[in-house]
């Protein structure tokens, strides 16, 4: 998402990624104003995890849906993808149940 700057009104930007281990992030959707808002909703109904970050989503909103994401854009995406996998393992340790040999 982006913040208003000056008078400028706030408008809502929205980039969808999907990421196979193994393989470049692809620009899943992208989209401003209502559409982005429809792509936070889904996501949101989903429960999949949304990151503000207005200085990537204008690198990734330049990107063709369907296309892999630029190498400047790496290192930020591998650190969100990093914190997401920890964030998604810890919450299936907790969700799976316990099996009472284990220590």
């Amino acid at each position: 998402m982006t913040a208003a700057t000056d008078d400028k009104p706030t408008v809502t930007k929205a980039v969808a990624l999907q990421h196979e281990i193994g393989d470049v992030p692809v620009v899943l959707a992208s989209g401003k104003g209502a559409i982005a808002e429809q792509i936070l909703r889904i996501a949101f109904d989903r429960g999949i995890k949304v990151r503000q970050d207005a200085e990537l989503v204008e690198i990734l909103s330049l990107i063709d849906v369907d296309s892999p994401i630029p190498p400047e854009a790496f290192a930020a995406v591998a650190e969100i993808l990093a914190h997401l996998y920890k964030v998604n393992d810890a919450a299936k340790k907790r969700t799976q149940p316990q099996d009472p040999k284990s220590p």
